[in-house]
């Protein structure tokens, strides 16, 4: 099991700086084509929970991607910033944002929309694979 860590990083520009506390080092991609299109290929993302401060919150432009979710950018420098879900304030960022000590071993655990992943790349690390379908039923609110 891995321990929580916290993680301190940046925009490109390092006008915005990120802290994050209490998140397990694990990584996952998501291949739905908003995030291909967002990024230009998959998400590689950490899920940094509610516990994310961001400075120059001024510099941050939030777009609304859909009815549920909004991703966050550098209005300087455009770095993706966030990915972020509106009903409970859940951050997924982009794990290249981090600066990462060295002895911590980030675990790439999971594959999302593993149904909308195009044939034109795989990963070779062996991950849980989720379709869509299985994504929300997995974290859809509980009734």
């Amino acid at each position: 099991m891995s321990q929580a860590i916290n993680l301190t990083g940046h925009c490109l520009c390092k006008a915005i700086k990120i802290e994050v506390s209490d998140v397990k080092p694990h990584m996952e991609a998501c291949h739905c084509s908003s995030c291909r299109n967002w990024g230009g290929g998959p998400l590689l993302g950490i899920d940094c929970g509610t516990h994310v401060t961001l400075t120059s919150v001024d510099d941050v432009s939030v777009f609304d991607s859909s009815d549920w979710p909004q991703r966050g950018f550098c209005r300087h420098c455009g770095s993706h910033l966030f990915y972020r879900l509106k009903e409970n304030q859940q951050y997924i960022m982009p794990v290249g944002l981090f600066d990462i000590p060295e002895e911590v071993k980030v675990e790439f655990n999971c594959q999302i929309f593993s149904d909308q992943k195009p044939n034109y790349y795989e990963f070779a690390n062996q991950t849980k694979m989720m379709t869509g379908d299985e994504v929300f039923a997995a974290f859809a609110p509980q009734e």
